[in-house]
């Protein structure tokens, strides 16, 4: 606890000061909570092992930088994406979670003109199991209900079928299945609603890039640790594969762009459910603020560990725990796609 302790102080000084670097860390259980068994397994010795190499080359680098605005608002949105001082390419996919019926998802009067900003198309996959979101006709008509439509065209990327994507250094997968009209795009902007989940722990950039762009039958892909394309097999599949999974499913994304992608987390609304559940349990703990990065590991990170540093945050912090969801940063960090140590720049 005293650890704990210490990296709250830490991080909060460090957010009032401006900035702060940090090396990710946050206290994790190596087994599921018992009220919610999940299988497990030992992690094979070539996943547990992380790549030296890649791990060298981020550490002999400066660390990214994730800036952080404590106004959850139009304005804020758009100073935290221009303090990356980047420009994204059109076409431009914007994408996000068009949420079930009574969920925290993004809403229009938050992200609309910053998505008009970058004239980017708002982009989002049908999901793998039964629901409004289950078909891209119905899934449509919620994302108009949920107002994306009023500021933004909507592109379910799987309407077409898959588009599959190589992935390297993947113990679970060798190929990700994604929207095939992935391919109409030039660059893309993930932005995520950070919130708890009942699968991953947490959702935030990573999720929103891996699970969120896979079709349907990447996402039965994913869940399955690469069994299976048509069944998800959530009774079966390990925890820790299923993490190893997204990471890897994820790295593909970001190869695919080549550079051509950035990301901003929005902490509001902070409940232990995810924006794929209708009517989450309510938050427990006050929003924090908006987050961008160049680096999808190190923003989840940084999110993470504002989660750990306040005061109100124990119901997150045991949802992610019970999950596992630090071992998704893990291996990501240990295949290649960001790092966990990072530097946090206060812009307000």
């Amino acid at each position: 606890m005293d650890n704990l302790i210490d990296r709250r102080t830490f991080i909060l000084g460090a957010a009032a000061a401006g900035i702060a670097t940090l090396a990710g860390c946050s206290t994790t259980d190596d087994e599921l909570d018992g009220s919610e068994d999940a299988p497990s397994e030992p992690n094979p010795p070539d996943a547990a092992e992380q790549d030296e190499a890649v791990l060298d080359e981020q550490a002999a680098q400066e660390p990214p930088r994730v800036y952080l605005t404590r106004s959850i608002d139009p304005d804020g949105l758009s100073r935290a994406f221009g303090a990356l001082e980047t420009s994204l390419e059109g076409p431009v996919a914007v994408k996000v979670s068009t949420g079930e019926a009574g969920s925290n998802y993004l809403r229009a009067e938050l992200i609309g003109s910053f998505v008009q900003s970058l004239d980017g198309v708002i982009t989002e996959c049908n999901t793998a199991y039964a629901g409004p979101r289950g078909d891209t006709e119905s899934h449509l008509q919620l994302a108009a209900d949920h107002g994306f439509t009023s500021f933004a065209d909507v592109d379910i990327m799987d309407a077409n079928g898959s588009l599959s994507l190589p992935v390297r250094n993947g113990v679970r997968l060798q190929e990700n299945l994604v929207g095939a009209n992935l391919a109409n795009y030039r660059s893309m902007m993930v932005l995520s609603h950070f919130k708890g989940h009942h699968m991953d722990g947490f959702g935030g950039a990573l999720k929103n890039m891996s699970v969120g762009i896979a079709s349907a039958a990447g996402k039965c892909l994913i869940h399955s640790a690469g069994v299976s394309d048509s069944d998800r097999l959530l009774d079966e599949t390990p925890q820790d594969s299923f993490l190893e999974a997204l990471a890897e499913s994820a790295l593909s994304v970001a190869d695919y762009f080549e550079g051509r992608i950035v990301y901003v987390n929005v902490m509001n609304r902070l409940s232990v459910g995810c924006d794929c559940q209708s009517y989450p349990p309510e938050p427990a703990m006050a929003d924090v603020g908006i987050l961008a990065s160049l680096d999808p590991v190190a923003l989840d990170r940084a999110c993470t560990d504002l989660v750990y540093a306040a005061e109100d945050g124990q119901a997150l912090v045991e949802r992610m725990e019970s999950r596992h969801a630090s071992y998704a940063l893990d291996h990501a960090e240990a295949i290649g796609v960001g790092s966990q140590a990072y530097t946090l720049i206060d812009i307000d």
